[in-house]
């Protein structure tokens, strides 16, 4: 038998290095040709990389959270065979995390739901937290992973492997995959209050930050040391801008349902290009701003791999209707972990939202090297001076959202940070004017 050198391949866009974010093989393993080896990163995708041949793993490259340079070995593989193994010209390489054939066939019937959980749906009626109802049965805390048919991320899995987790014994919320919050459930059942089954306190973790918690570690961390942020926030009456949604979604037919985003989104498109530096991107190494003709924004969004910002491209040449569809896509995409390098960069204006968890006001993190970030908050109703239309006031009950905005102070002043979201304000206190070209 030969011994056949596999290097990292070139997975394209210009990438240098990739990060090992989990091993699938280990050494004295058998392999067979195309399985799946190791998962690695590169900025912000999860790559499969698969066996160009079969054999016996006699070597790997480095552990988990170690940096491996394109080209440099990765494993050395005992191939089956007499004489020189060849190596293939590229490895097989699928930019996706897990992704199953079951997320294929569910990928139309879920994106609606998906959207809703990934875009953090603005009020408490259609915006409520998944929960983990079935508390799974306790298992062993010292119990190793099962590497059955368990479906999970690699950072779930890292995760569930750092805490001695069989993933076996975590009952799935939803569509048989594990998540981090199914992780969480497991753990509070098993240690309520931080202590476990037999009554002791939980040991101490030191969890290596590895994958994309790792660079969203080195992006915020560049983002607050380099841009000296200011934030700044609104209130806005949102109840007319409600009944107006919900009057789209009675007669909507095969449409995509309308959620708050979409809405917010037209609003910010039609204000921008009175403000062009918010739509912006600063070189601060050049020092040079970029203005942008074109909205491509970026919804920040959570799933279980971490914090991504899929791209909608051209939002100002989108309708409520095109808009909802596109975010769907792009939240399915992301939360399976299909978002290609392309839907996940690029982005010249991004929004955020933590949805029901939003609280009264949020300081979001702008997303570098934009100038500036915008953060809807949480609905809530409270009783208001409205005018009674006889000249008079009476008490009314409203739904109000405040708007954060962060921009760098380095780029947008305060007066157009607070103009432009007087702006937005406008449009949405009377939605009619989004409706109108």
């Amino acid at each position: 038998m030969a011994k056949f050198t596999f290097n990292m391949p070139d997975v394209g866009e210009g990438v240098a290095e990739a990060e090992i974010v989990e091993w699938h093989v280990k050494i004295g393993d058998r392999v067979e040709e195309d399985q799946h080896l190791v998962d690695v990163m590169t900025d912000k995708a999860t790559i499969d990389i698969e066996s160009p041949v079969g054999g016996t793993v006699v070597a790997l490259a480095g552990e988990v959270g170690d940096t491996i340079a394109i080209g440099a070995m990765l494993l050395v593989i005992e191939a089956d065979g007499e004489g020189e193994a060849e190596p293939e010209p590229e490895a097989k390489a699928e930019a996706t995390i897990e992704g199953d054939a079951q997320a294929e066939a569910q990928a139309e019937a879920e994106a609606e739901a998906s959207a809703d959980q990934i875009e953090n749906e603005m009020s408490d009626a259609e915006g409520a937290e998944e929960a983990a109802s079935t508390a799974p049965a306790p298992a062993p805390a010292s119990a190793p992973e099962a590497h059955t048919k368990v479906l999970a991320s690699p950072a779930v899995r890292q995760r569930a492997r750092d805490l001695g987790v069989d993933l076996a014994e975590v009952k799935p919320a939803e569509d048989g995959r594990v998540r981090h919050g199914d992780l969480d459930a497991f753990l509070a059942y098993n240690a309520g209050s931080g202590f476990g089954a037999a009554g002791k306190v939980r040991a101490d973790e030191s969890i290596k930050v590895i994958g994309l918690r790792k660079r969203i570690a080195q992006n915020m961390a560049a983002a607050k040391r380099n841009i000296p942020h200011f934030t700044y926030v609104e209130e806005c009456d949102v109840t007319d801008l409600e009944v107006l949604r919900a009057q789209l979604n009675e007669g909507r037919g095969d449409r995509p349902k309308l959620t708050m985003l979409p809405l917010l989104i037209t609003a910010i498109c039609k204000v921008v290009p009175q403000f062009p530096m918010i739509n912006a991107r600063f070189d601060d190494e050049a020092n040079v701003v970029t203005r942008y003709g074109s909205i491509h924004l970026g919804m920040a969004a959570q799933t279980d791999a971490g914090l991504m910002v899929p791209v909608i491209r051209d939002a100002q040449s989108r309708n409520l209707w095109q808009l909802a569809r596109e975010i769907g896509r792009l939240a399915e995409a992301a939360r399976s972990g299909k978002a290609t390098s392309e839907e996940l960069s690029g982005s010249t204006l991004t929004v955020t939202s933590l949805g029901p968890l939003g609280g009264v006001a949020t300081t979001p993190v702008i997303n570098r090297p934009e100038v500036a970030i915008i953060g809807p908050n949480r609905i809530v109703e409270r009783p208001m001076f409205v005018s009674d239309g006889m000249g008079g006031e009476r008490i009314a009950k409203r739904k109000l959202m405040n708007i954060s905005i962060s921009c760098d102070h380095r780029v947008v002043d305060g007066h157009d940070a607070a103009s432009f979201i007087q702006g937005i304000k406008r449009l949405i206190e009377t939605p009619a004017l989004l409706l109108v070209d």
